[in-house]
């Protein structure tokens, strides 16, 4: 197989970044970037904080409340999301970034991949070269430090990226991707979560050499075959997952934060067939028919839950869009552990009613 470079490129506490770019009298203050509730106060959570607040525990999924508590001894900010505006830094960010690829994957507002084989010729001290001219560029024009990783493939390169945070540039040839993981703790491994780190603790597994140890056999009895081969081949710092180009998706959607934090079926569905009314207006004033509905849960923590359906006609029918995102809802709910804190319903796939012309959509 074709030797490949792949950059992570990850934009470092990006909103709270962001809030230092536009105010630079906080810069060096603890900063902390909030999605306030509307029950007023301090209710709500941490969107994300920077390097000094993190400093003291606070961190993206706590309490406003508990942060304030954490930092009151600190000279601290706390300051509403202003999603427009970071969404405008991104873009303008991704578009510097855009040019340095010869593949360009979109991920979020805050990291993208990037295929340089070409472009380097496939020589990873080109490939440095590169990512500081990256670096340098968006530093230049907007004054935001990120942090890449340059591996073989997209999931070192991930690991990568958070080596050295902040404004970090980290190099891992094919000969030193062992020697990289092995003192690295297997949370580094995106996708293993607290539950599955657990369960490694109870074996005495703490580290991706430790986790190398062990067969695939036993992977599998543990964790599946699909979950136990991708945990097998990770250790080993294995990814065949190409970059492919995924620019942002074109969508309508509105999100809600719920009155309180709720899992309960009846008080949700009254929630969702409000965005529901607000949606189909919006889909009729421009004109659009739309295949896709999809569903958003923001639980209590921060972490996000979707779920989506693709129709086999385009509609623009209210009633039609109700009845798909309550299916959708009482689908989430069933293995649903945490309280939901906001709820949000999109819709995509869009085609124009006269059915002229259609807009692409790419997820």
């Amino acid at each position: 197989m074709e030797e490949r470079i792949v950059f992570h490129v990850d934009f470092d506490y990006f909103y709270a970044q962001c809030e230092e770019i536009r105010d630079s009298k906080i810069k060096g203050k603890c900063v902390a970037v909030c999605i306030f509730s509307d029950r007023g106060g301090d209710s709500g959570a941490i969107a994300t904080a920077n390097y000094n607040a993190r400093k003291f525990g606070v961190k993206s999924g706590i309490p406003i409340m508990l942060a304030k508590n954490k930092l009151k001894e600190e000279d601290a900010v706390f300051l509403p999301a202003d999603f427009d505006y970071y969404s405008d830094m991104s873009s303008k960010g991704m578009e510097i970034i855009e040019k340095y690829a010869d593949v360009f994957e979109y991920v979020g507002r805050d990291e993208a991949y990037l295929d340089v084989t070409k472009k380097t010729e496939a020589d990873f001290h080109n490939a440095e070269h590169l990512a500081q001219q990256l670096k340098n560029e968006i530093r230049n024009n907007l004054k935001l430090t990120c942090s890449v990783g340059i591996t073989p493939n997209k999931l070192l390169s991930k690991i990568a990226s958070d080596y050295k945070k902040p404004d970090g540039l980290t190099t891992v040839k094919p000969e030193q991707v062992e020697e990289f993981l092995s003192p690295l703790k297997i949370r580094e491994i995106p996708g293993i979560g607290k539950k599955t780190e657990d369960i490694f603790t109870q074996m005495n597994v703490h580290t991706i050499e430790e986790l190398r140890r062990i067969n695939i056999f036993d992977l599998n009895k543990i964790f599946g075959r699909k979950t136990g081969g991708y945990i097998f081949n990770s250790a080993k710092g294995i990814d065949t997952e190409i970059v492919k180009e995924r620019p942002p998706t074109i969508q309508f959607s509105k999100i809600v934060t719920l009155k309180k934090n709720s899992k309960e079926l009846k008080f949700l569905q009254e929630n969702v067939m409000e965005l529901c009314v607000q949606l189909n207006i919006i889909a009729i004033e421009n004109n659009k028919m739309y295949r896709s509905i999809g569903i958003q849960f923001v639980n209590e923590d921060l972490s996000t839950k979707t779920k989506s359906r693709m129709l086999k006609n385009p509609v623009s029918n209210e009633d039609q869009l109700k009845k798909v995102a309550n299916q959708l809802l009482e689908e989430a709910l069933v293995e649903q552990v945490m309280l939901v804190r906001r709820i949000g319903v999109r819709i995509s796939e869009f085609s124009d009613v006269e059915g002229q012309s259609s807009i692409t959509n790419y997820f």
